[in-house]
């Protein structure tokens, strides 16, 4: 028996629902077993739930709705992207302090992080003068080109 063979004999086993089968060879023996479980059930069902199950939209219909979350209105603020595909830092190394926090003003020209791509570790400045609102990225994670990395309030 071949591996085309036993393959094609795998996929016959799992589509026919049998749970083990075992063929015996002259220079061979292979068994193939599967997890699945079986299950029946007999059971006679009464008319009023029979009558429930018929109608389930009634019984969906009154269940109670989520409540939102009220959505932060960040249309004043200005989202500072990320140049470059690579790894975001936001200190120059770990024993360095971070280079911006929330709440920090920053001004224009100013390291906000640092982009690791390819082994070159490149200086993310701002292009605006602020105050850092909220940082959008975990330290040491990878960025995609133009990710969203900062929320800045403009001055």
């Amino acid at each position: 028996m071949d591996i085309k063979q036993i393959q094609d004999l795998i996929r016959f086993v799992s589509k026919s629902g049998v749970n083990e089968v075992s063929i015996e060879q002259q220079d061979f023996k292979i068994t193939i077993k599967t997890n699945q479980v079986q299950t029946v059930v007999n059971a006679t069902i009464p008319a009023v739930q029979q009558q429930l199950i018929a109608t389930p939209v009634e019984t969906v219909a009154h269940a109670p709705q989520p409540v939102a979350k009220p959505v932060e209105d960040t249309s004043k603020y200005i989202t500072i992207k990320s140049p470059m595909i690579g790894t975001f830092y936001r200190s120059a190394s770990p024993d360095k302090p971070l280079f911006v926090n929330v709440g920090d003003e920053i001004s224009e020209g100013s390291v906000l992080c640092i982009i690791e791509a390819m082994k070159l570790f490149n200086e993310i400045e701002a292009e605006i003068s602020g105050r850092i609102v909220k940082v959008l990225v975990d330290n040491a994670s990878p960025v995609e080109y133009d990710q969203p990395l900062f929320l800045v309030e403009p001055k």
